[in-house]
């Protein structure tokens, strides 16, 4: 018969077994591209109203060179795009479709052509427009205490400095007298990528000090054609790995580089790789020569662009276009209503009419 310190001895080596396969099991379930996982950042920190987002609303690339993996729900819903989620009942996500259906046929011949379709497009992301503009005034109020209606860079950096946890008052004194500031190598390089863009927001005559407009193109540099040539900039000098200042597709497919652990972290690069090439040749080389200019790249990135507007109508069709007549019914959207809305209804096509 086993002994009690025998039997406790078993137990113990059950469990470091046990803890060992499930510490080897996370490790193996984590994907390789790390950077594709991005975390949320804790809601009502003061850094999220003042840092500039990477995330941009209706805009095709995210500002660290991802693509938007949300632009064709985003540019389809706009403001209502929270309503739509997954658990959402299934019903009621489809009624809602068949309104959003309705709001975009203009001239309710109960199909969707590629021009209502960029009519609707464009009216969605000047929705977008609008929120950022409206979010930008209550961001600029936290940077301009004094409500003076400017905002210098000094006082921008020891707000920031802030929402990283250096003590304000100390900071603010040490800028104040011109003293060194102690701040880690990371902290520092963004604050250095903050000041350039802050210098292209300043408009002419520089003063390093910006106004409400100003500040919004810094934030959202979607808004001005000069930031948006700015942010262009930055993304081709992230990817571009010769210094032409061009992108070709190796250059443009290689981010994120990863080390494969299995098989998932291997389809995720995969997925990756295969959503680049295909965005790279079918869409932002316009004229299909293998290399992506500075200038094509701003024209795929800026959101207004009312050809980009067509382009992208003619493709969230072809998408749902079952029965290839270049428009889109209404069974055929509520049939792909994941590519449109991110919810997947289910029995889509029953009663449709009933209800519709």
């Amino acid at each position: 018969m086993m002994s009690r310190q025998a039997f406790l001895c078993s137990l113990g080596s059950l469990y470091l077994s046990l803890l060992f396969i499930f510490l080897l099991m996370d490790v193996y379930a984590r994907p390789a591209n790390n950077s594709l996982l991005k975390e949320k950042p804790a809601e009502g920190k003061e850094e999220n109203e003042i840092l500039p987002p990477d995330h941009l609303n209706g805009v095709k690339m995210e500002m660290d060179g991802h693509l938007n993996k949300e632009f064709h729900q985003e540019v389809f819903l706009g403001k209502e795009m929270e309503e739509f989620e997954e658990d959402s009942e299934p019903r009621r996500n489809r009624r809602k479709l068949m309104v959003i259906f309705s709001k975009v046929d203009i001239n309710n011949d109960k199909k969707i052509s590629a021009k209502e379709m960029q009519r609707w497009i464009m009216e969605k992301t000047d929705e977008h427009f609008q929120e950022a503009v409206e979010e930008n005034k209550m961001h600029f109020r936290a940077v301009d205490p004094d409500g003076d209606g400017h905002v210098s860079w000094d006082e921008y950096k020891i707000k920031f400095l802030a929402s990283k946890g250096f003590n304000e008052k100390e900071i603010a004194e040490k800028i104040k007298n011109n003293e060194e500031l102690k701040i880690d190598e990371e902290t520092q390089e963004v604050l250095d990528n903050l000041k350039d863009r802050w210098y292209q927001a300043d408009n002419p005559p520089p003063d390093l000090v910006l106004n409400e407009q100003e500040f919004l193109s810094f934030l959202h540099p979607e808004h001005s054609r000069g930031m948006l040539h700015f942010m262009v900039q930055e993304i081709i000098r992230d990817l571009d790995q010769d210094g032409d200042k061009k992108l070709t597709l190796s250059e443009f497919i290689s981010l994120p580089v990863g080390t494969v652990e299995n098989q998932q972290a291997q389809d995720i690069d995969d997925d990756w790789v295969r959503d680049r090439r295909k965005e790279f040749q079918e869409v932002i080389d316009a004229n299909h020569d293998g290399i992506v200019t500075m200038e094509e790249l701003e024209e795929y990135m800026d959101p207004m662009n009312e050809h980009n507007a067509l382009n992208e109508a003619r493709q969230m069709i072809a998408v749902a276009d079952e029965n290839q007549n270049h428009h889109l019914e209404l069974e055929e959207i509520l049939k792909y209503s994941e590519y449109f809305t991110g919810s997947k209804l289910m029995d889509y096509a029953r009663n449709v009419h009933e209800e519709f």
